[in-house]
């Protein structure tokens, strides 16, 4: 479940702007997912871009090498909107589940 909490948290985060992998995983644990393993963002990112939801982008860096910045393709945008609702429907279940409502 937590994998694909976390493939939606990337395309949430792309459909706002073109992220490399590390500023990537910078951002994720802005908004508190810091125990996910740095190693685990990589073959999100490579399934996500097999999948044409996301498309990588080598580009300069100021401070060195090229970086793949990703971004969000229209298939992605469309698997973001699905992942939204599907978020709400199973967070409507689990309020609902917490408060003993039927």
């Amino acid at each position: 479940m937590l994998k694909g909490i976390l493939s939606g948290s990337i395309l949430l985060l792309l459909s706002q702007e073109e992220l490399y992998g590390y500023k990537l995983s910078e951002k994720l644990t802005d908004f508190g997912f810091s125990d996910i393993p740095k190693g685990t963002i990589y073959p999100l990112l490579l399934s996500l871009e097999k999948k044409k939801l996301i498309k990588g982008t080598m580009k300069p860096s100021d401070t060195g090498p090229q970086r793949k910045y990703y971004s969000l393709t229209n298939t992605g945008s469309d698997e973001k909107n699905e992942f939204i609702t599907q978020w709400h429907n199973l967070k409507s279940s689990v309020d609902n589940l917490i408060e003993g409502r039927e």
